[in-house]
């Protein structure tokens, strides 16, 4: 079972070395060095670094947002613009809540260098479902399955 006591647990969090610093419900930041394990070829950070962090730290609201005994929480949308990348040191990437609306959440994300600039920013929003909906749709899959495989059977 997940515990989302334990974010650091989380194997892309590990792999990337993302070590979150503030967390609250309206407000996460982290972490991440700048290694050769997330650069380009050509020796810059790569933007899919950056928006992992970002990712990471909005993620991880919505998971203080979440009573995982009844419910789930997923990414559903990123949007972020590049502005400049980074060759060495530390980013810090931070989500603030900026709308918390019938189960979906929007965060104000941005990654910045150490000396304060902004590597990437944007928006990236998180939805919170019931473990009923999510098994609801399930059920729904699969009868869309079965009745898929009946309809193949009886063509063959």
């Amino acid at each position: 079972m997940f515990d989302p006591d334990y974010p650091y647990v989380c194997t892309m969090n590990r792999t990337l070395d993302i070590r979150f610093t503030t967390e609250r419900s309206d407000l996460v930041e982290a972490t991440m060095p700048i290694t050769e394990d997330v650069l380009q070829p050509v020796g810059l950070l790569h933007g899919g670094a950056t928006i992992t962090l970002l990712e990471s730290c909005a993620s991880r609201g919505a998971e203080l947002l979440t009573d995982f005994e009844k419910e789930r929480c997923f990414g559903i949308q990123a949007n972020i613009r590049h502005w400049k990348s980074g060759k060495t040191g530390q980013i810090l990437g931070q989500a603030k809540l900026k709308e918390n609306s019938n189960g979906t959440q929007t965060w104000e994300v941005a990654a910045y260098d150490q000396e304060g600039d902004v590597i990437s920013n944007g928006t990236f929003q998180t939805k919170i479902v019931t473990l009923e909906r999510l098994a609801e749709k399930e059920r729904k899959r699969q009868e869309r399955k079965a009745l898929l495989q009946a309809q193949l059977r009886s063509q063959a």
